[in-house]
């Protein structure tokens, strides 16, 4: 368990700069497991609105296992339990919680002979309809090998802004705590008093909101030691023919990431941008028309084209970035030398999966001084870029 010096009484306005699913997780358990060390919990974000960004854009897809043999696994593992206990606590159907299965599908660019003359079966999204069994080669979209990367037990998804707009919902009802969201820019540096105390957060045009602890969680936006990046990603999402329960990540055609959803619609990703630093403002992302065409048109071709399990235009189109650190890992804790602020940030590609598990650790640092018991911050000290080489 990690320490600090924060204590209960320190803690009583918290302002939480970021409305992303990081910061509405941690709202979420302080409101629900320490609301008695609290009087009033603020969101700040720029945009003014529920996550704007990447916690509103994303796939949801949920993996148990997968950073098993990262410093990330046991806060994965955590967070997998999370959205399952959240999915009752929230309603999982309006959230459009499900268990799915997962495959990686490998298909055929160009004519290939058949695997042992027959088709490849349980493979719900690659079309192999198109050719019969005497036939000896694929067409293009066809599957030549299917490997299985987990089932309803493993595999898991959710609906991103749903989840963070029922949070945030769920929050509002504790009448204990009042509770407020600001449009507003944080400074990055805190107000003190002349004995050392924190006095509240400073926004850019002059207004400090009265805090007694402070959480940084602004994605790929945090300021803290110029370690943080952002990688764009495009999505589009596409109507399909019917409910699908396969999420499929395709080898092939520019290996395209298909999310089918529960209202008959899959959630279709890839080709991401290099990282950079990120100047869009949250929310207001450029859409790049080619990037979504590329994307549409990978997803078609490896699932069979026209015929195959997406034959109509997207419904939606939209980018968000990921924020990233030099290591991959996230950033988490207390700021050095910046009594009583915090930092939550950095997840990557797995921010909506660890958020209830981070939500869950910062909440109990920042209240109580230890992280729960199922997070250990160690590897994911935010002064730990301060003497290395950056991007």
């Amino acid at each position: 368990m990690s320490s600090s010096s924060t204590s209960p009484e320190f803690s009583k306005d918290i302002v939480i700069v970021g409305a992303g699913i990081i910061g509405l997780s941690t709202a979420y358990y302080l409101s629900r497991n320490h609301d008695e060390n609290i009087n009033s919990i603020t969101l700040v974000d720029r945009s003014g609105c529920i996550a704007p960004a990447a916690s509103g854009k994303a796939g949801g897809f949920l993996a148990l296992d997968w950073n098993d043999y990262s410093s990330v696994g046991p806060l994965t593992r955590r967070s997998f339990q999370l959205h399952a206990d959240l999915a009752e606590e929230l309603d999982g159907e309006k959230i459009q919680y499900r268990r799915l299965t997962c495959s990686s599908i490998s298909v055929a660019e160009t004519s290939r002979k058949k695997p042992n003359g027959r088709k490849l079966q349980g493979v719900e999204w690659a079309d192999d309809n198109n050719t019969s069994d005497a036939e000896s080669e694929l067409q293009p979209g066809n599957v030549v090998g299917i490997r299985p990367l987990g089932d309803e037990n493993t595999i898991a998804q959710v609906h991103p802004k749903k989840l963070c707009d029922a949070m945030w919902k769920a929050i509002e009802s504790n009448k204990n705590i009042e509770t407020n969201l600001v449009e507003g820019t944080v400074k990055e540096k805190a107000e003190y008093d002349s004995s050392g105390k924190l006095i509240g957060a400073k926004l850019d045009d002059g207004t400090i909101i009265n805090a007694g602890t402070i959480l940084f969680s602004c994605g790929p936006w945090t300021e803290h030691g110029n370690c943080m990046v952002g990688v764009k990603y495009h999505s589009a999402i596409i109507p399909t023919p019917r409910v699908l329960s396969q999420s499929v990540f395709f080898d092939g055609y520019g290996d395209p990431e298909v999310y089918p959803r529960p209202d008959s619609t899959a959630y279709c990703c890839g080709f991401p941008d290099p990282p950079v630093r990120v100047t869009e403002f949250p929310g207001k992302e450029e859409v790049r028309d080619e990037k979504i065409e590329e994307i549409v048109n990978s997803v078609r071709n490896a699932s069979g084209g026209i015929n195959g399990a997406l034959g109509t235009e997207p419904e939606l189109k939209q980018s968000c970035y990921l924020p990233t650190t030099p290591d991959n890992l996230p950033l988490m804790g207390e700021i050095r030398d910046q009594k009583g602020c915090f930092i939550a940030s950095g997840h990557g590609c797995w921010g909506i999966l660890m958020g209830p598990a981070t939500g869950e650790a910062m909440a109990s640092l920042m209240t109580t001084g230890a992280s729960s018991k199922y997070v250990k911050m160690e590897s994911f000290r935010p002064e730990r870029f301060e003497n290395t080489p950056l991007w």
